[in-house]
């Protein structure tokens, strides 16, 4: 460590944060409109969607966790409840029901529920992932 001149050597601290993950599947259809007419997402069709959740903590509960992964259930129960084999444009009430906003419907929705959400990650296919990262 070399000191400016006329300072004192300053420790270099590392905000060490603790991160956790959990997946989530469920099936459902969209459209997009507005695209042009031959592009393969302007036709009604469906994904085998995976949500993946990441709670993040600079310190652990009393139990060690960042968060009890049982305490994720209320996302499983709002995704089977709401989500799950049904139409996305009518239940989010938008015709761009893009993976780029679906991660960000996901982060807002766990906000008031999960405080420690940090990033929510959307799947539609095997190789492409959409991220909402604030």
């Amino acid at each position: 460590m070399i000191p400016i001149s006329g300072s004192k050597p300053r420790k270099k601290t590392l905000n060490m944060t603790y991160r956790i993950t959990k997946e989530f599947h469920f099936s459902a259809s969209h459209q997009l409109h507005g695209l042009p007419e031959d592009h393969q997402c302007a036709r009604l069709h469906g994904h085998n969607y995976i949500v993946k959740v990441e709670l993040s903590a600079e310190t652990l509960n009393e139990h060690g966790f960042v968060r009890d992964y049982n305490e994720l259930s209320s996302l499983k129960a709002y995704i089977d409840d709401t989500l799950d084999h049904r139409h996305l444009n009518d239940i989010l009430g938008d015709n761009m029901v893009t993976a780029e906003r679906l991660a960000k419907h996901f982060y807002d929705w766990c906000k008031p529920h999960l405080p420690e959400v940090s990033a929510v990650s959307v799947s539609e296919t095997p190789k492409t992932w959409a991220e909402y990262r604030p």
